[in-house]
């Protein structure tokens, strides 16, 4: 009975999203530069939602159907489960996705755990995905991850997050859903991000980290130094799929915002990280995949996806139109 109601209420969603977008492109004609071919889904990352008292992906619908990419679909996952677990209900979703809309493939967006968990999908059914864009995801895992990796806070860590992703799924309206925080751990640091990119390559850098060049792309009496993102870079394209990827790194003192209680916590977890540049959780070095647009955006964790209701640090860059560039970039290639 409970699978039956989940399938009512994701098609009735995918309707509902496909009338909002039918009626929303009617108002979107003046700017058609990010009118994409293929349908774009918002994947969350780790204890992540569709909708709890605001967008997890705030304002970026918005933001996108303003350059016309007005078919954007936010799928509501486990938030605490492995990726290959938490693939497959994307992966099913996809396929509804599809079924309602008579599109041949999707534009996958993932934030966090959201960007590795697309990548099972890219991996298993590239005929289905046009692209993968990862957004501060951790695919070669994360020092904060590796603290509760075997540790005497794993325990704790694994009853919490299976605590808190039972009450994410109870008030996101899908209390059906089971938590595996193991998984999620597992997926999160160093060693099992190294065992599942072993089984899903696809996309990711290979070889170490490089710090990024900049050279002048002006003249000596008029300079304009640019940084080149590509020696990070993995591979653009494989089995049909294009892989981008972009993530931020803040000083956790300048870049935050008093007001956003996430980033109290963003702030201690900046400090585990050796010292590397990192979001807050997620190293900058871990960031890389496909076609790195850039890395080192002035954005946290939580603003990488305009959180807690669009609140950031005075200096912070603004994430809203990273989203609309991205799907300029899309259109441009035909995705």
């Amino acid at each position: 009975m409970k699978t039956k109601i989940k399938k009512l209420m994701v098609s009735l969603s995918l309707v509902g999203a496909a009338f909002g977008s039918t009626v929303t492109s009617t108002t979107a004609m003046a700017d058609s530069s990010g009118a994409v071919k293929y349908p774009i889904v918002l994947v969350h990352g780790l204890s992540g939602f569709d909708s709890v008292l605001g967008d997890y992906f705030y304002g970026v619908k918005g933001e996108l159907s303003g350059v016309g990419a007005t078919q954007v679909y936010t799928p509501q996952i486990t938030g605490w489960d492995s990726d290959e677990a938490r693939g497959e209900e994307l992966l099913a979703y996809i396929q509804d996705v599809l079924a309602a809309t008579g599109a041949e493939k999707v534009n996958l967006m993932g934030h966090s755990q959201g960007g590795t968990t697309s990548r099972y999908v890219a991996a298993v059914r590239p005929d289905l995905v046009a692209s993968v864009t990862s957004i501060g995801s951790p695919h070669y895992g994360s020092k904060v991850g590796n603290l509760f990796n075997e540790t005497v806070l794993e325990g704790p860590a694994i009853a919490i997050g299976n605590a808190i992703g039972s009450m994410i799924a109870l008030v996101s309206g899908d209390p059906s859903q089971e938590s595996n925080a193991i998984g999620a751990i597992k997926a999160l640091n160093e060693e099992g991000a190294s065992e599942y990119t072993a089984k899903y390559p696809q996309g990711v850098r290979s070889g170490s980290c490089k710090d990024t060049p900049s050279y002048n792309a002006g003249s000596w009496w008029w300079p304009n130094w640019v940084k080149d993102y590509s020696v990070n870079d993995g591979q653009h394209q494989v089995n049909g799929v294009r892989y981008y990827s972009w993530s931020g790194t803040y000083n956790a003192i300048v870049d935050s915002n008093v007001l956003d209680p996430l980033d109290g916590v963003l702030a201690l977890a900046n400090a585990l990280h050796s010292g590397q540049a990192n979001d807050g959780l997620v190293e900058r070095c871990s960031s890389h995949m496909g076609d790195v647009i850039r890395d080192d955006y002035t954005l946290n964790h939580g603003d990488e996806i305009n959180g807690f209701f669009g609140l950031g640090g005075l200096w912070s860059s603004a994430p809203l139109p990273i989203y609309s560039s991205q799907a300029r970039r899309l259109k441009s290639a035909g995705l």
